[in-house]
């Protein structure tokens, strides 16, 4: 990610509004610190001159005292200046605190705006859950959470000092160029190195923040799949075996981290040591000149005031680069999976009947886990109006096949829609599906149905439960956890009656279904069948995933599958 983003901008709005303030308050900022330099060098100049402990040449003209001035009337001399001083520190210290509250504020709407957009692309684009970088549950709950929380550090210390930065230093460079001419090229000529040293570390930083965030993706795709798999694990009495797995990679995060907070700490004793030998160079050249009396103290004095505080805001950024670095990199991430969200197919008059009868077309489509192949070069045409079966043994791939067509794995080859507006890629919103998981939610079993659209359309939900022989299940029956309070078959027919129920919501040109009736009795399925035949006579495309003769037997096609031999 660059220092300021123009895609942060375009996604969350709220950016764009603490940029302006920011610009604002940093403007005030540079404004305080000149004033605040110029009370304090004026306070201890009238001080020095006051007391005569320095030759009347070291001073300006006005602070020029024949004889050392007494308590009182040293005390009304900077009184006035003491006050102003104190007038801007209290300002300094109150814009501070409005620029941290405002940083905190603009986070917490960044974070959600981002978060939801990221959802919504997901729902669209899916988990691709593959070894290519693709975003799987592990990584998107790594990027959607920890990695976009950062972004708090990010903007509330990384930038604000970088507006202050693009604001203060040309200002004060300017300042000092009118006081001190010298002392302004010393600053000119040394400030560039403290961002070549910036850039230097921080392509160390990158490499290391890169690897721990690789790092991190493993081992909660590791986590994720010890607790989806402890079930398991545990009839077979090998849960333990897995801990040292988990321990491996808990170390190997840990070193990670270790290494970026070393390069951060190397990062900030290269960036104060480049600032602390500049800022002496120009005292040693003040301290010179006023000797030689070429220079007055009160200019003296507020050079040397102004020098640190045009290097600080440098210092500030390549501090708090590495505590927004993680928060960076998520937001890059982020940025790729809203850019990568697939395009919406136009629906207009006609357009709902055309997008219903399309037919669902695979060329060449393979997918491949860890290098090697589940699905090669698969062909397979599913036409509007049929039953379309996919048959083979277990193991042979037709569920990652389906997922495929869904958009949940990543895939080689062309999926397709073709109908009367010609042909083009498949997105999520073609498809209605239900896996081999229910997916139910505790809830009722109307929200169940209706998840995912805006709202439920109660007689269309009704119909289908009727069609799948559950006419005695209400549609406020509540569920509790995982759809308890239901048999299997129930909690499956319901899965069917919701992607049904999405099919003819978004009049989606495809239903999908994974092994629809592998625990329904012979009664049931028939009524599934019926219900598949109704969706394929309306002109949509019906692909079944089954073993079982009877959907086998009611299909119009039965495309085997037999595997990556």
């Amino acid at each position: 990610m660059k220092p300021l983003d123009p895609r942060l901008l375009r996604h969350a709005h709220a950016a764009r509004g603490f940029l302006a303030l920011s610009v604002a308050l940093g403007l005030v900022q540079v404004l305080l610190v000149l004033a605040f330099s110029a009370l304090l060098a004026g306070v201890l100049a009238t001080v020095i001159a006051a007391v005569g402990v320095l030759p009347g040449d070291w001073v300006t003209e006005e602070l020029v005292v024949q004889e050392p001035a007494s308590g009182v009337e040293l005390l009304g001399l900077v009184a006035p200046l003491l006050g102003g001083l104190a007038a801007v520190a209290a300002a300094r210290a109150a814009v501070s605190w409005v620029m941290e509250w405002v940083a905190a504020r603009a986070a917490a709407r960044v974070k959600s705006q981002l978060r939801r957009q990221a959802a919504e692309a997901l729902v669209h684009r899916g988990l691709h859950d593959d070894d290519d970088g693709g975003a799987g549950p592990a990584h998107a709950v790594s990027v959607l959470g920890s990695g976009l929380d950062v972004l708090d550090a990010y903007f509330s210390r990384y930038l604000p000092q970088l507006v202050l930065t693009a604001l203060a230093v040309p200002f004060l460079l300017g300042v000092l160029a009118t006081q001190d001419l010298t002392t302004a090229l010393i600053v000119a000529l040394t400030m560039p190195l403290v961002p070549v040293f910036m850039v230097l570390v921080g392509w160390s930083t990158q490499s290391a923040q890169l690897r721990q965030r690789r790092r991190l993706d493993r081992l909660g795709t590791a986590y994720l799949d010890l607790v989806e798999g402890l079930s398991t694990l545990k009839i077979f009495n090998r849960q333990h075996r897995q801990r040292q797995n988990l321990h491996r990679l808990t170390e190997q995060h840990r070193s990670a981290t270790m290494k970026v907070l070393r390069v951060s700490f190397l990062s900030g004793f290269v960036l104060e040591l480049a600032a602390s030998l500049s800022v002496a160079l120009v005292a040693v050249s003040v301290g010179v000149r006023l000797i030689d009396g070429e220079l007055g103290l009160f200019v003296g004095l507020f050079v040397l005031l102004i020098v640190p505080e045009a290097y600080a805001p440098l210092r500030q950024v390549g501090a708090q680069y590495h505590a927004a670095a993680d928060g960076i990199a998520a937001s890059e991430e982020v940025f790729a999976l809203l850019e990568s969200e697939p395009r919406t197919v136009p629906t207009g008059p006609g357009e709902a009947t055309r997008r219903r009868r399309s037919e669902l077309q695979l060329r060449g489509v393979g997918v491949a886990r860890s290098g090697s192949a589940i699905v090669d070069d698969v062909d397979l045409t599913a036409s509007p109006g049929r039953i379309t079966a996919l048959a083979g043994p277990s193991g042979s791939g037709k569920s990652t096949l389906a997922a495929a067509v869904v958009g949940l794995v990543a895939h080689t080859g062309e999926l397709t829609l073709s109908g009367e507006g010609g042909s083009r890629p498949i997105t999520r919103d073609d498809v209605a599906w239900a896996g081999q998981r229910h997916g139910l939610r505790s809830g009722t079993v109307g929200e169940n149905i209706a998840l995912g659209e805006p709202q439920l359309h109660s007689g269309e939900a009704r119909s289908i439960l009727d069609a799948l022989d559950l006419p005695e299940l209400p549609l406020d029956h509540p569920l509790g956890v995982r759809g308890a309070g239901l048999s299997g078959g129930q909690a499956h027919r319901i899965a069917v009656a919701r992607a049904v129920h999405r099919a003819r919501a978004r009049n989606a040109p495809v239903l999908l279904l994974d092994e629809p009736s592998a625990a329904l009795d012979d009664r049931s399925e028939q009524a599934l069948i019926g219900l598949l035949r109704a969706e394929a006579d309306s002109g949509r495309t019906v692909l079944v995933i089954s073993h079982r003769p009877g959907v086998l037997e009611s299909a119009d096609v039965v495309h085997q599958l037999e595997g990556v031999r």
